[in-house]
């Protein structure tokens, strides 16, 4: 399986593209090309920029309504080039093509029905964990059973300490502290969805990371597992 950051920011980002890794898009990812998790409302940039074609995406899935994640015209665009949207619901698991998807709730309370997902190809695993705090148990204990070849979990605060938003997010105390937690469960780890105003730069935060193990995905980062 692989992975494809389109875009790996949190909502206070700006659609001006900048130059170089320091610039991140609202976040959204695409697995083996054809299947993408949130069709935000810049997604078709990020197509444009990684000269992606769209018109193979098969399957869509979505993990909570915010705007930054979820865009009506953009869905409709996809299911018109002939995608299938698929509208998981919290402890649900639905098979399409070569996956199986099963669904968690998120701790993420200011959206309803929010959603994280572990993806499987009968060979690797995906967890797909952004816009939440801590992980919950329910998720944590399928991690445990399935294992997980590669993670991808919230990192909106940063460094940042005292924050309301830990309620909703992780900072990167948070972060580190699942991952030596779940160490034994997921062979890699790595963040997204960053906050402009919250985080330092990409190279900082990198190197932050690297005594943690833990990765850093930045808009355009493919990687196989």
């Amino acid at each position: 399986m692989k992975i494809k950051f389109l875009g790996t920011g949190a909502a206070d980002w700006g659609r001006q593209k900048e130059e170089g890794k320091e610039h991140r898009r609202l976040s959204s990812a695409l697995v083996d090309d054809v299947l993408l998790i949130d069709p935000g409302p810049w997604v078709f940039d990020a197509f444009d920029e990684y000269e992606i074609d769209y018109k193979k995406i098969k399957y869509i899935i979505n993990t909570h309504r915010h705007s930054d994640h979820f865009n009506e015209e953009t869905l409709n665009r996809l299911l018109c080039s002939g995608a299938e949207f698929h509208d998981l619901s919290v402890g649900e698991v639905k098979s399409f093509g070569n996956y199986e998807v099963s669904c968690y709730k998120a701790n993420h309370p200011t959206c309803e029905n929010s959603r994280h997902f572990i993806i499987s190809d009968g060979k690797s695993n995906l967890f797909y964990g952004l816009d939440s705090a801590w992980l919950l148990y329910d998720e944590v204990e399928a991690i445990k059973k399935k294992g997980i070849d590669f993670a991808v979990i919230d990192a909106t605060i940063g460094f940042i300490e005292g924050d309301y938003r830990i309620f909703e997010h992780n900072n990167l105390r948070m972060v580190i502290e699942m991952k030596l937690t779940l160490e034994p469960y997921i062979k890699r780890l790595c963040i997204s969805h960053m906050a402009r105003t919250l985080h330092t730069s990409h190279n900082e935060l990198q190197n932050a990371m690297k005594n943690h193990n833990i990765e850093v995905a930045y808009d355009g980062l493919e990687t196989e597992f």
